[in-house]
């Protein structure tokens, strides 16, 4: 399996997040992924997630990575995005109230992401998050790729919404991008 990766410094500026999408979009369709594919629309909310994490809450230069992964005919299979900054502070899931603004960024990370964590890297840290690809026409639970990464469940399409610690359920925006992710064909964990 090929896999290509390709990174952009990231200056601490918020205006930084924009380009960042700008980049990551061209780099998706540079790699046969197409501006119209819901996988494409996916990954570039969780660029703007994660760079705005990093640029707003540490301060500091970061480095976001695009690691796209091939399958034997070619065709990108998964897609791995990290951001790595200098700050060691470790992410922190928060439960927003429903008047705030933002404070939702890895709830949504923790939807719409197959797989997601972090890890210290020299004296920061690196968030990742990987999104397989499932072909056009099939679903998550016909293709046997659940959230997890393991078999999904049977039946019902009912999706459980992310639950924090000393947090009701993630619901609102996260669970209906969720739901409407799993209609699109991506792939999600039934339950």
């Amino acid at each position: 399996m090929q896999v290509l990766q390709v990174q952009l410094e990231i200056r601490p500026d918020p205006a930084e997040v924009g380009r960042a999408r700008r980049w990551a979009r061209a780099r998706l369709c540079g790699s046969g992924i197409g501006d119209d594919e819901p996988l494409a629309e996916t990954l570039i909310l969780l660029v703007s997630e994660l760079v705005t994490n990093a640029v707003v809450h540490t301060g500091r230069p970061a480095v976001l990575r695009l690691l796209l992964s091939g399958l034997r005919d070619g065709v990108v299979g998964k897609v791995r995005l990290e951001v790595a900054d200098g700050s060691a502070c470790p992410p922190a899931p928060r439960c927003a109230d429903s008047e705030e603004a933002g404070g939702r960024g890895l709830a949504l990370v923790d939807v719409l992401a197959d797989r997601w964590g972090w890890s210290h890297e020299g004296a920061g840290k690196r968030i990742w998050c990987e999104l397989d690809r499932v072909a056009p026409g099939t679903s998550g639970a016909a293709s046997g790729v659940g959230a997890s990464g393991g078999a999904s469940g049977v039946g019902g399409g009912t999706v459980a919404p992310a639950v924090y610690p000393a947090c009701s359920a993630v619901t609102g925006v996260a669970a209906v991008a969720r739901e409407s992710l799993v209609r699109d064909g991506l792939a999600f964990e039934a339950v």
